[in-house]
């Protein structure tokens, strides 16, 4: 009852790439940065089960950004000519990439991230994919025309990639729409409130609590307090529902 999970991005190590940064810059190249992922998604792996959480994920230490992570890997999109557009509904701007023909995947995009976190741990394993509605706030249209048959097409891409995931052991995968992200507080009581709420509108063998989405532009010690915040206040909630 109330498995704790992050919802998907924790703190690049400096060795890796960039530090509080959203679209850091990796450290290193070819074979060097692939083990470098690796070996960073490793550590996440043992500092997770060390806070005591129940699902593990990778922390999308193999993508510079989790939108940009899977579009890297779809025909059809223009990243050598980004233009700027109001994203989030036009909070702020941002240089995105540009849809200019029919959509369609290269081949596996997670493969490689999901297998190996399947290999390093006994636990359930959870793999975050971005949501249609968050990829298309996050790329310009030149192709479509239209939102929501843009969005229908990245949909089905979606769709093939967590058969796929599904395939490679991984037990839960989150589609991820930050355009709805509500942040959890730190504190452990306050988790376990925030629980007890949940549950006037989630059966209990439904809910899992959760990390907020972004904390890969935070330091690693705040990552690590929030991940034993959350593993702690999750363990009250169960004393106190029983």
């Amino acid at each position: 009852m109330f498995e704790t999970a992050i919802a998907g991005s924790l703190p690049k190590p400096a060795w890796l790439a960039e530090t509080h940064k959203l679209w850091p810059r990796w450290q290193a190249e070819g074979e060097d940065l692939a083990r470098a992922k690796a070996d960073a998604t490793l550590m996440w792996i043992k500092l997770q089960e060390d806070a005591g959480l129940d699902v593990i994920g990778d922390g999308e230490q193999s993508r510079q950004h989790f939108v940009h992570g899977f579009l890297e890997q779809v025909e059809g999109i223009d990243f050598a000519n980004k233009v700027e557009m109001g994203i989030r509904g036009d909070r702020y701007k941002a240089m995105v990439p540009q849809v200019v023909a029919p959509l369609r995947l290269k081949g596996r995009m997670h493969a490689t991230e999901a297998r190996l976190l399947r290999a390093h741990t006994a636990k359930k394993i959870k793999f975050t994919l971005p949501g249609p509605m968050t990829i298309v706030d996050t790329v310009a249209d030149s192709h479509y025309g239209d939102r929501v048959a843009m969005a229908m097409a990245f949909a089905d891409l979606l769709n093939q990639e967590a058969l796929a995931l599904q395939a490679d052991g991984v037990d839960i995968i989150q589609f991820d729409e930050p355009a709805f992200n509500v942040f959890l507080d730190e504190t452990a009581e306050e988790v376990a409130d925030t629980i007890g709420r949940a549950l006037r509108y989630v059966p209990r063998e439904r809910l899992i609590a959760c990390t907020n989405c972004g904390l890969a532009p935070m330091s690693r010690e705040v990552a690590e307090a929030k991940l034993r915040a959350l593993a702690a206040g999750a363990a009250l909630a169960r004393q106190r529902q029983g």
